[in-house]
């Protein structure tokens, strides 16, 4: 029995909307490269396909069980939660979930995306609640190598390398690991 209401309906369709219009203008850069076979479209096109993925899978959730609070889950639910900023620690948690991206986007040309991701991950990671070391370093490892591997290694997209000294020495190792890995398995 099909647990689904109007709006999850309309924020599937949006969502559909959204990644149509993205695909449709992808054919405006669509062409070849010669040292990538996917061509200019390729990790876009690669990210719409996970998008697309990602909200089809949560409209089958929905279908299934709705969106009500369910035992044992965690999240939200159609009903609205009183959301308290009376305490300055929530405030400086809400700020600080907010500048976090844009000192990591900041961070990128001197800093480099190898080095900056894996420390903007596991930033978010703890801002989110998490506090045990262990599943920080881990879920942060397990994160940056699904990144690395799909943009590396899969979509072979230029990354930022940063400029300063030990920063830029850690992207030319792992550009270095890259290029050794493209031509060992000839991709």
């Amino acid at each position: 029995m099909s647990k689904l209401k109007v709006s999850h309906i309309v924020e599937t369709s949006v969502w559909i909307a959204i990644i149509a219009v993205f695909f449709a203008f992808s054919f405006e850069f669509d062409q070849e490269i010669e040292i990538y076979i996917f061509g200019a479209t390729g990790w876009p096109r690669a990210v719409l396909g996970i998008l697309l993925l990602v909200v089809l899978g949560n409209f089958f959730h929905l279908y299934k069980k709705g969106s009500e609070e369910q035992q044992g889950r965690i999240g939200i639910t159609d009903d609205d939660e009183v959301i308290s900023y009376e305490s300055f620690r929530s405030v400086y948690k809400l700020v600080a979930i907010l500048l976090l991206p844009f000192i990591y986007a900041w961070s990128l040309k001197p800093v480099g995306f190898y080095s900056a991701t894996p420390i903007f991950i596991a930033l978010v990671i703890m801002l989110l609640g998490e506090k045990r070391a262990k599943w920080i370093l881990a879920n942060t490892l397990f994160i940056y190598f699904l990144i690395i591997l799909l943009f590396m290694v899969l979509l072979n997209a230029p990354l930022p390398q940063g400029n300063v000294s030990p920063f830029y020495d850690f992207s030319a190792f792992m550009l270095t690991i890259n290029t050794k890995l493209h031509q060992s398995f000839n991709f």
